[in-house]
């Protein structure tokens, strides 16, 4: 991006393939499972066997687009496991068969269904009663289970929707496509655990179900699930139907959820802020970076308003993304499976609600000189048990959260700058061609990874970051100087491309 050229819409990576060299292409775009099938392909193996792969120094790398690129002189070791049956893959795709085909045959023997089903969720009873829920939740439970099973024998379903159960009766509600536990139950290690407090964690060594896992370890660790009362089952199902909302955009899907929560919990325990705000405000700033960019079309508000889309129709042009963010949030909320807190009172869950709004809508970047002036001028006298200044902090907290990658090693850092060009270029190409505005930062045409990044650090990252360590000076050690570091690498890109191009000329 130095000389001015466009971002790529491909990757190439190095591999070592039992001793022998190979390179392979992909687009950015494809599938896991694509990758996967192209390096079976070039190894000469089944497309059913397992492959890993590993760095020189011998740490696992994610088998997805999003995989850090490589040099020839350092290619991924790959790992191969043959799963499949000697007899080969037509055996295997048999069995496959064999097996959709019993499944087929118990959907319609619907008695044994039923029994299979309230077997279940005699045990999901009795696991909640040995969990300790309140007598009167489980008499509700009680309830509910004997309501879902009516409704599934007449509608002929296999799996439960508790939307239709669901007190609340407005818009269709949302709903988990799967149940728990779905994903592996991970131990984490100490280092692991440790890593996850830093500002420097490494994001794109998670696969999905990992970043579950290290979701669910930080609510238990900042003693959330006891402050809301949270049923742990219910936590990862919350968990687990936040990601499923979460769109495969380049830059606004649940990895950029994952990365602003867990910069939030790197910030929590930097600056200690249990010892300034109540556990409530702390679980607050974490729910909220968990939904704030829910069910994002990948386009932004600009092009919302200047489209004139449903949600900017709906929304009245004002913060239509973060209002709709809201609403997603809440919709899971409402259902019961996935409410973390349904054990908390009535004022104490219409406080919540209104603070997570409030801490959502705070994401609009068009509100961010507002935000951080407000901010600003409360510094002087700066006040915690004033509800005023909390409320500011927590804003500009989550704001800084949201924009932080800069923040991170360049390594860590950079491939978030080429996710977000990208999504800034498909919606600029859309833009051209449905004739409106195009914002000059996002079109392909004009902008470069320096150009687009020195003015944001240097304006908008620094000045923010720089308030923040007026309040907690272990910020600019920890915060600011990589921002400072960032930003005079960009300058040196810049000057870079500039020579070369005109050594070109």
């Amino acid at each position: 991006m130095g000389n001015g050229s466009s971002i790529e819409s491909t990757k190439t990576v190095y591999l070592d393939i039992n001793g022998k060299s190979e390179k392979i292409i992909f687009s950015r775009h494809c599938s896991s499972r694509d990758i996967h099938d192209l390096i079976a392909q070039v190894a000469g193996v089944g497309k059913f066997c397992e492959i890993s792969l590993k760095d020189c120094q011998g740490a696992h790398v994610s088998l997805a687009p999003t995989m850090p690129m490589n040099s020839n002189g350092l290619p991924y070791k790959v790992a191969i496991k043959d799963t499949a049956p000697t007899s080969g893959d037509n055996e295997v795709i048999a069995q496959v068969l064999t097996t959709v085909t019993e499944q087929f045959n118990r959907v319609f023997k619907m008695e044994e269904l039923k029994s299979d089903i309230s077997s279940r969720l005699n045990a999901l009873e009795r696991k909640m009663e040995i969990e300790g829920l309140k007598s009167v939740e489980i008499e509700k439970c009680k309830r509910d289970i004997s309501e879902i099973k009516d409704q599934i024998w007449t509608a002929q379903k296999k799996f439960v929707d508790f939307n239709r159960i669901s007190s609340v009766s407005d818009e269709t509600k949302i709903s988990l496509k799967r149940d728990v536990p779905s994903y592996p139950k991970y131990t984490l290690s100490h280092e692991t655990t440790d890593y996850l407090k830093q500002p420097t964690f490494d994001i794109w060594h998670w696969e999905p179900n990992e970043m579950l896992s290290l979701m669910e370890h930080m609510y238990h660790e900042l003693g959330l699930v006891a402050e809301f009362s949270i049923n742990p089952i219910t936590l990862k199902r919350w968990i687990l139907c936040v990601q499923e909302n979460y769109r495969n955009n380049p830059f606004h899907n649940f990895r950029h959820s994952f990365c602003v929560t867990q910069m939030m919990y790197g910030m929590i325990n930097l600056c200690r802020l249990w010892d300034h705000i109540s556990r409530e405000s702390l679980g607050i700033l974490m729910t909220a970076c968990v939904c704030h960019d829910l069910d994002h079309p990948g386009y932004n508000n600009t092009y919302q308003i200047n489209a004139r889309t449903e949600l900017a129709i709906r929304y009245n042009d004002i913060s239509p993304l973060e209002n709709h963010h809201c609403a997603i949030a809440f919709k899971i909320l409402s259902n019961p499976e996935c409410n973390i807190f349904s054990n908390v009172d009535k004022d104490t869950f219409k406080r919540i609600r209104s603070a997570i709004t409030n801490l959502i809508l705070a994401t609009d970047m068009a509100r961010h000189k507002d935000i951080l002036e407000t901010f600003k001028s409360k510094l002087e006298n700066f006040d915690f048990t004033n509800e005023e200044h909390s409320v500011a902090l927590k804003m500009v907290l989550i704001k800084a959260c949201d924009i932080s990658n800069e923040v991170r090693p360049m390594e860590v850092s950079e491939p978030w700058v080429d996710c977000l060009l990208e999504e800034y270029f498909n919606q600029s190409d859309r833009e051209k061609s449905e004739g409106l505005p195009v914002a000059p930062f996002m079109d392909r045409d004009k902008v470069t990874k320096p150009t687009a990044q020195i003015g944001f650090i240097k304006f908008v990252l620094i000045p923010m970051f720089e308030t923040l360590s007026k309040l907690f000076p272990i910020l600019d050690e920890t915060m600011v100087e990589p921002l400072r570091t960032a930003r005079d690498r960009y300058e040196s890109m810049k000057e870079q491309g500039a020579l070369d191009e005109k050594e070109k000329k």
